[in-house]
């Protein structure tokens, strides 16, 4: 059975955008964007919030993405990945995705019902819910060597601890530090 996991790049102060929404501080490097093309071939199911679904859309339908070897793999990789919108605003979905009809537990047990691979959970405010409920196992980070002081934060606030275990640790181009970690 598959694995629950949230990865996201972070600044080196532990949020995924600025105050201004950006995230351009954290383009990746060929070998990160490698590493990120790995983990979405080894994904059944993605369960996005609207701004990430939005952020990710044109891997699907813009073809300008497609301009060498690399960003054709990711881009026929992300298509065939399907995936699974949580939005309150959004009426439809292109592409290889469709409209949570669930609530989060129930999106989540569907999802890992569905694949025997691991299940990708992104956006700050889904990956918030599903942490609240203990329903993420393992944690992502591709920590970069900026500091921002202030934006979205990667972790939510949380009412108990959490403990981590870690798994494995990385150094990637411009000073990038993967971490990864499961529940304790």
């Amino acid at each position: 059975m598959g694995r629950v996991i949230y990865s996201m790049s972070v600044s080196a102060d532990g949020f995924i955008k600025d105050r201004d929404g950006g995230i351009g501080w954290s383009v990746p490097t060929e070998d990160r964007f490698r590493a990120h093309l790995d983990e979405v071939l080894g994904l059944g199911v993605h369960l996005c919030g609207r701004k990430l679904y939005e952020t990710m859309l044109p891997w699907e339908t813009d073809p300008s993405l497609r301009n060498d070897e690399l960003g054709v793999a990711f881009a026929d990789g992300w298509s065939a990945l399907p995936k699974v919108v949580f939005t309150r605003t959004l009426h439809a979905v292109q592409g290889n995705a469709r409209l949570a009809e669930g609530s989060v537990a129930e999106e989540v047990a569907a999802a890992l019902a569905a694949t025997d691979k691991n299940v990708a959970i992104g956006g700050a405010g889904l990956a918030a819910a599903a942490i609240g409920l203990g329903l993420v196992d393992e944690f992502q980070v591709f920590r970069c060597p900026v500091v921002i002081g202030g934006g979205t934060p990667y972790f939510p606030p949380v009412a108990d601890l959490i403990p981590l275990e870690l798994l494995e640790t990385r150094t990637y181009g411009a000073g990038v530090v993967y971490e990864r970690y499961r529940r304790a």
